[in-house]
């Protein structure tokens, strides 16, 4: 039964027997829902997927996997149809690392590379990730735009051919089309933040000097266009953004622009001015962005379906468009609802197929199989840290001083630092899986060393890079409470979400749901510049607690005297051991400090190692089941 609310929302009592469509997954649970706010140009977004394609099996909210999504878009292509607007799907990038589908398989991405390909996506582009290392920036390349052939746009992003050596763009630099039935004329670019962190064999330009190229500007300069999309991966309130809008407005002022965002894993909404709107759709298959635009022009003329009836022909389209969004639960269950079919009527042939394609590649990589049972559920920010609930004291106090030993190296005390951002993803009561390493720690870092750092020095590191030295750092600690920024001209530093934890959707939110809607299941309750209306589901607020970017174990000191009241005494050295993706801050750091530690005094720790590894290792050893 659907009982609608005055207020506009859906209150669902369906019973529990809503399946998500991988066997293992959690059912969805019945909610209270907005509706869709349909428009003439309407929108499907993904980002920062992470390859987490077959669902969170774990979490009722987010159960669905990419077949779901593939009969979900499928559906809503058809009631676009029937209503003779218009649908677009849009990919922002980082579909890789971050869960066992793509990163337990030999080579990466075996599976996922195809899983991802099965839906069919507009435009599309490539995150950080795809170019961390030669190998998946060349799957990028040689799978990934064959699979999306002239939608996926690479406006600042350059490959060097792999046969050939040669510097080309990885994929086309924009895109103009129409859509097929308002006849909208659409002009796309698909960008990437300012990244440092590729790998040799791609070359990111920056975004302020390729909106200065000659292609730029040409394309910018198109009168025969009813608007403007900008597709990247790169936050919404971000100085790219915001110069690639006042680009697009020096030649074009009344043209409407919207954008889809990624990277920062966030659920965010930002007006630019009175026709420029963009959307960020989380992460971790946890949000479907749905996003639309009311109001355009179309071949230079205005649509009379989507105009008000009181808008004179001559009204300039500057005041026409109107913007909505949405942010949805990626469960059967909205799925059901938003497309007013059950689980007899929604899923597709093609949908039921690739999840096949998914349990039978999970079923390949083992990814069920049991290393042991959390006693607890451990959090990355739902606790606070220190606690015993974070996820980082964990691993701070239990894993890191069990794990973390070089052999030759056993009577020397040693400090290992390790940045937070280096685990992903919170633990969960009950079995503890090779899919479960993945998720909460799926890079490949392994651990560097100095030896014989003064104690003097080593016990000021983490304060430095706590607080004392942000300059050091290329990640601001605040996108990871995102407060929404009053104006796009307000810049805000990039973010490397594998250095800090800068990757945590903060759900912000003050809206007091009706009290007749009753025992609300906590959930994202995002704030942003349009309200707080955009969640699809009305869930009640949890409460998220800061994280520090780095976190530190002291393991082998030598004991106190007994008079003295600490727990250990100062050794005169230790060994400086660290998660190798932050050496170079490391190094920085000690330079700071006003030593001359350089890349030549540092070793491989504890060789063949890498922080999965170890986490798998220990709990197996002390997380039986």
């Amino acid at each position: 039964m659907i009982i609608r609310y005055p207020y506009g929302a859906l209150a669902l009592t369906i019973p529990g027997a809503v399946l998500a469509a991988q066997p293992s997954a959690a059912p969805p649970i019945s909610a209270p829902l907005r509706e869709l706010p349909w428009g003439q140009l309407n929108f499907l977004h993904t980002t920062d997927t992470h390859g987490w394609h077959a669902g969170h099996l774990q979490e009722p909210s987010f159960s669905a996997d990419w077949g779901d999504y593939i009969s979900f878009a499928t559906r809503l292509h058809e009631k676009a149809d029937e209503e003779g607007v218009d649908l677009l799907l849009v990919d922002t990038g980082d579909r890789i690392e971050g869960n066992g589908l793509y990163d337990a398989s030999e080579p990466k991405g075996k599976y996922t590379l195809k899983i991802f390909g099965e839906q069919g996506i507009d435009v599309i582009c490539s995150g950080n990730h795809e170019l961390y290392k030669n190998t998946s920036s060349e799957d990028e390349y040689y799978e990934t735009v064959p699979s999306f052939r002239g939608n996926y746009l690479a406006s600042n992003l350059d490959i060097f051919d792999p046969k050939t050596g040669k510097q080309q763009p990885l994929a086309q630099r924009f895109k103009k089309f129409t859509t097929k039935n308002q006849g909208i004329r659409v002009l796309a670019f698909g960008f990437l933040f300012n990244f440092r962190g590729n790998s040799n064999n791609t070359i990111v330009q920056r975004v302020q000097e390729t909106i200065k190229e000659k292609w730029f500007q040409q394309a910018i300069r198109d009168r025969e266009i009813d608007l403007f999309l900008v597709i990247g991966h790169v936050s919404l309130r971000t100085q790219e953004f915001a110069s690639i809008f006042k680009a697009i407005r020096e030649q074009q002022w009344d043209v409407p622009i919207q954008f889809f965002a990624g990277h920062t894993h966030i659920r965010d909404y930002a007006k630019y001015d009175s026709k420029a709107y963009g959307l960020e759709s989380g992460r971790y298959m946890e949000t479907i962005g749905f996003m639309s635009v009311t109001g355009l022009y179309t071949g230079g003329k205005s649509n009379p379906k989507y105009m008000d009836a009181a808008a004179a022909p001559h009204v300039a389209r500057m005041d026409l468009p109107t913007f909505s969004r949405r942010y949805i639960d990626s469960n059967l269950f909205s799925f059901h609802q938003h497309t007013d079919l059950n689980a007899t009527t929604f899923p597709t042939e093609h949908g039921r197929n690739v999840s096949s394609m998914i349990a039978s590649a999970r079923e390949a990589l083992k990814l069920d199989k049991t290393y042991g049972c959390a006693p607890r559920d451990y959090w990355t920010n739902r606790a606070p840290y220190p606690s015993k609930n974070s996820i980082f004291s964990w691993l701070q106090d239990e894993v890191l001083p069990d794990m973390v030993l070089e052999v030759g190296r056993a009577d020397k005390p040693r400090i290992v630092l390790a940045n937070t951002g280096a685990i992903r993803f919170d633990i969960f009561k009950g079995p503890f899986t090779v899919d479960t390493t993945y998720t909460v720690s799926p890079f490949t870092s392994g651990l560097r060393y100095i030896r014989d750092v003064p104690f003097s020095v080593a016990k000021r590191l983490l304060q430095i890079i706590n607080q004392e030295v942000p300059q050091l750092w290329p990640a601001s600690q605040s996108f990871a409470f995102k407060t929404p920024v009053p104006s796009i001209q307000a810049s805000t530093h990039q973010v490397d979400e594998q250095l800090f934890l800068a990757s945590e959707q903060m759900p912000l939110g003050k809206e007091h749901p009706p009290d007749h809607v009753a025992e609300l299941t906590p959930g994202y309750t995002t704030t942003d510049d349009a309200g707080s209306d955009g969640d699809d589901t009305i869930h009640a607020p949890i409460k998220f607690y800061r994280v520090p970017n780095a976190l530190e174990s002291r393991i082998g000191f030598p004991p106190a005297a007994r008079e003295d009241s600490k727990e250990y005494a100062d050794p005169v050295s230790v060994d400086l051991v660290y998660v190798d993706f932050i050496e170079n801050y490391i190094l920085l750091a000690l330079k700071f400090l006003g030593t001359d530690y350089a890349e030549r005094d540092t070793d491989v720790y504890m060789e063949g190692k890498e922080m999965t590894g170890l986490i798998a290792e220990w709990v197996q050893e002390h997380w039986k089941c």
